[in-house]
């Protein structure tokens, strides 16, 4: 007997509602279309307690699991969470809390019960099956823009493509949309000539850990939000071993996990 409570944001689902693509139409004989914010309620319990979707609890009257499933993947064809995070993004913007004077970028690696699409054997795992988490985050720790690769990927060639990921953000509607911070922190995995030419060519300043001069266990004043952002997101037990055969899937939960994140730091 399931005796919780789902409990759903009020700003989360106001944010995300207006973005919805419009219902198929229903044949008629069929059963009636799961609601969708019962529907966000079961994703979102999946989410946070990691249970496979056909044990979704019934008494939650948030229909079948492969129901909250199959809108998961329409919303993520949708492009509707990553145009979710980027609602919240312009609504903290707004609100004066992203500190984009400073920015820190790192990866994280999740296991991966199977080879699958984003995903590559970790060479700090014995060679198994991972995913890996690279983040960018403004000087709070709000995720401002993600990529997802396999275990093997190098982080250095992947800063350019994270850092690009940043939606541009608008404070109100009037202003020219803003999607580069100030500075750039990064540990030494990031050190080359081509990653410092990278920054300047968006007009970043970077602050790179040097190879062979700077301790690798020291993140320093500024570095250290970007790892505990890595741990928001494993809060979400769905995140920190990936279950999902589908990179797509993975990657929806993922964004829903940066708009919690973010819609906390409103709050």
């Amino acid at each position: 007997m399931w005796h919780g409570s789902p409990a759903l944001p009020d700003d989360l689902w106001a944010a995300l509602a207006p973005l919805l693509p419009p219902h198929p139409p229903r044949s008629k004989g069929r059963r009636p279309r799961l609601d969708d914010r019962a529907a966000l309620t079961g994703i979102l319990f999946v989410l946070r307690s990691g249970i496979p979707w056909e044990m979704l609890p019934a008494e939650m009257n948030r229909g079948c699991g492969m129901s909250c499933w199959r809108r998961l993947r329409d919303w993520q064809a949708a492009d509707v969470w990553r145009r979710l995070h980027r609602v919240l993004l312009e609504r903290l913007h707004a609100a004066d809390e992203i500190d984009e004077s400073r920015a820190s970028l790192d990866s994280a690696s999740v296991p991966a019960k199977k080879r699958r699409s984003a995903t590559g054997p970790n060479p700090t795992d014995r060679g198994k099956a991972g995913t890996k988490r690279h983040l960018v985050t403004d000087a709070r720790g709000t995720p401002l823009g993600l990529v997802l690769t396999g275990a093997n990927c190098h982080d250095g060639p992947l800063m350019a493509p994270t850092l690009d990921a940043i939606p541009p953000v608008r404070r109100g509607r009037r202003g020219r949309p803003r999607r580069r911070p100030d500075k750039l922190h990064a540990d030494k995995a990031y050190d080359a000539r081509a990653r410092h030419r990278e920054c300047r060519a968006r007009g970043i300043t970077s602050r790179i850990a040097r190879r062979g001069i700077e301790r690798s266990d020291r993140l320093g004043r500024h570095r250290w939000v970007v790892e505990r952002s890595h741990a928001w997101f494993n809060r979400a037990r769905r995140l920190p071993v990936r279950y999902e055969r589908r990179a797509d899937i993975y990657e929806a939960f993922t964004f829903l996990q940066a708009s919690i994140i973010t819609l906390n730091q409103i709050q």
